[in-house]
Formats: C-alpha cells, structure tokens, sequence
C-alpha cells in the first residue's frame, strides 16, 4: 500500500496576497514564504469564501460556503454535525491535531481535530466579557483606534504567535521521536497564526526595518470618494476612516509590513525544523490565509469588502516529488477548493454537500481542465446596526474570468473587469456594453443564493444569539483552549 503523505497546513490571519516578496512587493521582507513558493506552486487568484475571519474559516473547515454552513458572522456559532476536513482526514486514519487559533465559537473547540495546543485568544462564549487589549484597547476591531493608536509596541497577538510557533516546534519533534521509535504513521498537523491581523502595532526593531520604506496607498481615499459605493460610504462612516491623518495612516502601514515580516519568522522556524527533523520530503505544505487587509487603499482599512486586497488571499503549497517547483497558477480557486485539494492529496473521502473542488491536477499542471469561477459572501445581521452605527445587508460575489461582479441586496451593484482595471476603480455595472454581462452573473450569485430567505433566517438567529448570550452572561461559563491574554502584554511606544 503506498504510504499516505504528511500534511502541514499553515493558515495565518488578514494577510493580503501583495504584501508578500513572492507575490511582487519589492518592500516586504517574506524570505520563508518566498523559499516555500520556490520549491512549490504558487496560486495568483486564491480568493477567500466570506471576507471575514470566522465565516471563512468555518467555510474552510467545511468546504462550504457561509449560506451552507451557518456561520455568517463571527458570533455564528458552526454545528458540531457538521463534518469538517479535520474529521476526513481522521476517517482516512490521519490524526488531525492543531497549534494555534481556529477561531470558532462555541462548545466544540475542536471540530474534528484529535489534539489542540494553545487555542485562542478570545472566550469560547457570546455574552463574556472579551479579551482586554489594556491601552490598545478597540485596536483589534474595524475601528478607528485601530489605526489611531498604531506603530511601535507590542501586542498580545504576536506573544500568541510565538507561543503558537513553539508549540508547532515541540509537536513536529514528538512526531520525528515517534517515527525514530518505529511509528510512521502520516502526520496532519495545522497551525493557526494571528498575524498580521490588526492591533497595526509592532516591535520597534521590526517597525524601524519597514520605516521610510512602505509607499503611501496606491488607491489614494480622495481618488474614490466621490464615486464611491453608497454602501461602502456608509461603511466608511460608521467606522470612521474620513478622518485619519496621513501620519496615522503610513504608521499602521508600516507596521503591517512588519507584522508580515515576523509572521514569515515564525513561519521559517517550523519549516526549518520540518527540514532538519528529516518530515520535509515526505510531507504537503500548504500555506493560505483567511481573508486580507486593505491597510489604507482606496481609503479602507481591515477587511470586510470584495476588492481584492480584502477578499484575495496567498496561496503556496509545496510536495517534494510531486508538484513542480517555483511554477505560478492564475486559475481562480478559494479556500473551499484548498480543502477539496488537501483530502485528495492524502487520499481522504471528500466531504458531503461539499462546494471545494480539488486542482490537485492543476496544480501537477496549468493545462489541466478547470472552470475559473469562484464565490464570496457576506452578510451582516444588525450587530453593527445595534452598536456602532451600521447596517444589516447580503452582499455576495462572483468572479469569473476577468469579470467580477458584486451583489448589495437593496443597493447598486458593481462590475469590474480586472484584465482591463486591476485596481478596480471603473465601475461597468451601469455600461450598456456590459447588460449582458451584468444579467448572467447576477443569475449566477442568485441562483442558489436568497437573500430575503439569509435575512429571515438571521433575523430569527439574532433572537436565538440574545438568549446564548444572556445564559453566558449570568452563568459564566468556562472557556477551553484559551490562551491567556492578559491587558499589560499590550504596549504603545511612539515617540
């Protein structure tokens, strides 16, 4: 029987695919991520299912998109009777174990994973009082302090992030122990890294590498402002991003270049450690992340939209002896299709009522047969309308080929055709030469996909979320597999 393959799947958060070396930005410092991309394939057009954390990383698990599995938001709470790619590949006799975040609420702090170290920053329970950030306080959230109170310093995320790297380190060397003693089984090993997700504060040796170096926004906010969306204009307002200095802005900037710099350190120590402990020529690596970041382009900040510094993430995976070397991809796949790819390069049974088709054979060679579409939805259910001024609304889209189109329920749509406008700054969902174009995606987003239907349902979740929040909060429940965030971790030196 051939032997099964180890996997390695390093998933970080809010990492934009063009703040990497391997991607073209002649400014980031990814040296790790540029040697995985040299030994392996790189995907150009990798696109996240929900450009936000928790719905995409529970369409991750699942190969489903959010509309399928639940979780719209990051207070949805993913059903444990949902198989996850975790629970396939323990049914093909792999033990899945994870270091680091996962990022799912609720009881199951597993989802099919058999071993977990370190876990999550934040409770497991709506209702709890969160995380303290000390005086970084808000700068986590899509909020103004965010990038108000950015620069030099230290976070707790980075601490977890180092924290996380060990505990990969110790776990690849008990397997390298067990196989020295006669175990070989295949490992499945994940490693969930914060970064460079928002607070936009690091080090000051990291920082200072980046200082005088990052380029202002190449969208600049004043050349969108006036055609901007209606909806992304109200978006704009309700978090504030009108009223940031240009100061403030290249501070969170450079500090989200050096926050990537020493996401790629990390990184580098658990791919050496691969290499030296003798894993590196049996094993899949597949490195990806959940969403990206605008950090300032077109005036944005964080995530949340569909342009592609938002909803376009890195995709690197590497297989010694079976996929070619430093060879690049610009098929369009997502993160359901990383799924469906990683159980059939390990041989594991595809999920039911799975969305993830595998390129596995793309991947092996560009001219393999494949349909260049993907989706990407995101919904909201009042909570920003409850308690920071926004709005409820279904927004989902479609990319395919060069078209992307996006669908706001109750406002305007776009069209953007990036062969044409890469930046996507021409709007063409109102060109008569586009009609046609326009009406055949549309039929495609709204096909399997009903608004009205998502925003019944969610209204009615928000009642159910009330009353899970409330028990938390007058039972306290305990959280499992948390990292202990503690507020003075958290810094801010600027001069």
């Amino acid at each position: 029987m051939k032997k099964k393959p180890n996997l390695l799947f390093i998933f970080s958060d809010q990492h934009s695919s063009r703040v990497a070396g391997c991607y073209g930005d002649p400014v980031a410092e990814t040296p790790n991520l540029d040697r995985l991309a040299k030994n392996g394939v790189v995907f150009e057009n990798c696109y996240a299912p929900s450009p936000i954390c928790t719905p995409s990383r529970m369409s991750l698990l699942t190969a489903r998109y959010p509309s399928q599995q639940g979780v719209w938001t990051n207070d949805d709470m993913l059903g444990s009777n949902i198989p996850t790619f975790p629970h396939s590949l323990g049914a093909a006799g792999y033990r899945p174990s994870l270091a680091g975040r996962l990022h799912a609420l609720g009881p199951d702090q597993y989802h099919g994973y058999v071993e977990r170290r370190v876990g999550d920053h934040s409770p497991n329970w709506p209702g709890v009082p969160r995380h303290n950030m000390g005086v970084l306080k808000g700068t986590n959230e899509p909020s103004a302090p965010s990038v108000v109170q950015s620069g030099i310093g230290s976070s707790s995320y980075e601490l977890l992030d180092a924290d996380t790297t060990e505990s990969a380190l110790a776990m690849l060397t008990e397997i390298a122990q067990k196989k020295e003693e006669g175990d070989d089984e295949a490992f499945a090993l994940s490693v969930g890294f914060m970064l460079p997700h928002a607070p936009y504060v690091a080090s000051e040796e990291d920082y200072q590498r980046f200082a005088g170096k990052v380029p202002q926004p190449e969208i600049p906010a004043s050349t969108v402002e006036d055609d901007d969306h209606p909806f992304l204009k109200h978006w704009r307002k309700s978090r504030g991003t009108y009223d940031f200095t240009n100061e403030e802005c290249m501070r969170a900037r450079i500090a989200y270049y050096a926050l990537t710099y020493r996401l790629d350190v990390q990184i580098g120590k658990v791919l050496d450690l691969l290499q030296e402990l003798g894993l590196a020529e049996d094993t899949i690596v597949v490195y990806s992340s959940d969403h990206g970041d605008q950090i300032g382009e077109r005036g944005l900040w964080w995530k949340h939209t569909f342009y592609d510094q938002s909803v376009k993430v890195p995709l690197i995976i590497s297989w010694p002896g079976v996929l070619p070397r430093g060879e690049r991809r610009e098929q369009l796949v997502d993160l359901l299709d990383v799924t469906a790819t990683m159980l059939e390069a390990c041989g594991a049974p595809k999920l039911p009522n799975s969305n993830g088709r595998s390129f596995l054979d793309v991947a092996k060679d560009n001219s393999a047969p494949w349909v260049n579409r993907v989706f990407s939805e995101y919904c909201m259910d009042g909570v920003y309308a409850q308690t920071e001024g926004g709005s409820t609304i279904e927004q989902r889209m479609v990319r395919e080929g060069p078209w992307k189109f996006i669908y706001y329920h109750g406002y305007p749509c776009q069209l953007f055709n990036l062969d044409d406008d890469p930046l996507e700054l021409n709007d063409r969902s109102r060109d008569p030469q586009c009609a046609a174009v326009v009406q055949s995606l549309q039929e495609l987003v709204l096909a399997d996909w009903d608004p009205e239907m998502i925003a019944v349902e969610m209204k009615a979740r928000l009642a159910e979320k009330k009353i899970l929040s409330q028990w938390a909060m007058k039972t306290k429940p305990s959280s499992v597999m948390s990292w202990p965030l503690r507020a003075e971790q958290n810094t801010l030196n600027n001069p």
